[in-house]
């Protein structure tokens, strides 16, 4: 005698639609930070990228300048660049250094400062404030949207344990107003429990793998920036500032 067949909708989207209102609600909300997440992901790499190639064109054109007057023109020129944000705030603030030094004489040209010992500059200090201050915004400005995906990677699958939980209250529920334990009636409830897992994951992978790839990114940046600062720092104490 053959087993009799129960008709049970297993597809996803019954699943979903069968689905209790808590649970569409979550999935809802996980599908939501999905795309989000993606569309995160997808600018923040052209971003970093972008950062990069002109991070390392305006660096490679600054030791090719012929003057910091002549770097200062072409910088504009980089507005993907972080570095060129901070060599400018930089040489606008050598320039306010020299204006304030030599006041009383009239404004000295950048190009005349560190001729000799009586036009070198006072005041390191103040620059390097100003390099760490503008240096520190801009690698904020690499990290921004970073903490959402890391948010959405550490939130997403217990979003969807709580949606497997509902899930399989649901399929108790259903055996006791039915008094059956039946595929037919735990079925859409184990169905709903277990598609709000995989949305859970699906939403967190994707978060956590760009995280770490771009937090990755936003260091090497990071490490560029500082390099450039250093070494800006050195050429202007060895040109510039009297020596303490």
């Amino acid at each position: 005698m053959a087993t009799p067949k129960v008709a049970v909708k297993t597809g996803i989207l019954e699943g979903v639609m069968s689905a209790g209102p808590v649970v569409q609600g979550l999935l809802l909300l996980m599908i939501g930070l999905s795309v989000v997440s993606w569309a995160i992901i997808i600018n923040k790499r052209k971003q970093l990228k972008a950062i990069q190639a002109a991070n390392e064109t305006f660096v490679d054109a600054f030791w090719k300048a012929a003057s910091l007057e002549d770097m200062a023109k072409q910088a504009k020129n980089y507005p993907n660049s972080n570095i060129a944000s901070v060599f400018l705030a930089a040489f606008q603030e050598l320039q306010r250094i020299a204006e304030k030094t030599f006041g009383a004489r009239g404004t000295k040209d950048i190009a005349d400062v560190g001729s000799d010992s009586s036009t070198k500059l006072t005041g390191i200090d103040n620059l390097e404030r100003t390099m760490r201050k503008v240096s520190d915004a801009e690698i904020a400005k690499a990290e921004a949207n970073l903490s959402f995906l890391a948010t959405v990677g550490s939130t997403s699958p217990f979003i969807g344990l709580l949606g497997t939980v509902v899930g399989i209250m649901t399929s108790f529920h259903q055996i006791a107003a039915s008094g059956s334990a039946s595929l037919a009636v735990v079925a859409p409830g184990i169905s709903e429990a277990l598609f709000a897992t995989a949305v859970g994951l699906f939403a967190a992978l994707p978060a956590v793998a760009a995280y770490n790839y771009f937090i990755g990114l936003v260091k090497r940046i990071e490490m560029d920036v500082a390099s450039f600062g250093s070494d800006f720092l050195n050429v202007a104490k060895r040109n510039f500032f009297k020596e303490s």
